[in-house]
């Protein structure tokens, strides 16, 4: 048996830990990076008798690719905001 336990820390309203056996590790990242899931504590993962912190990779999976400020084009941004602009004036 394999499940996650991801505790979630509410400040003075307390804590909370989400344990569920049929969230799978592809659906725990998926609500971090929703936002469903939000000031975690910690992500166990729990199998047969074993617990391994799998805070730090799950947080890392789930986190939004960086993009550096050198790498956006801000005039093709410009040109498609022109574009879109023109095409619905000729609607």
């Amino acid at each position: 048996m394999q499940y996650f336990v991801v505790m979630i820390d509410y400040g003075r309203r307390g804590r909370e830990a989400v344990v569920d056996p049929e969230i799978t590790r592809r659906e725990v990242v998926s609500r971090i990076a929703s936002g469903e899931y939000q000031n975690i504590s910690f992500i166990h993962e729990i199998v047969e008798n074993a617990v391994e912190d799998v805070t730090e990779a799950i947080l890392s999976e789930a986190a939004l690719p960086q993009i550096p400020p050198e790498d956006v084009d801000l005039q093709a941004i410009r040109l498609d905001h022109t574009r879109d602009l023109h095409k619905h004036d000729r609607t």
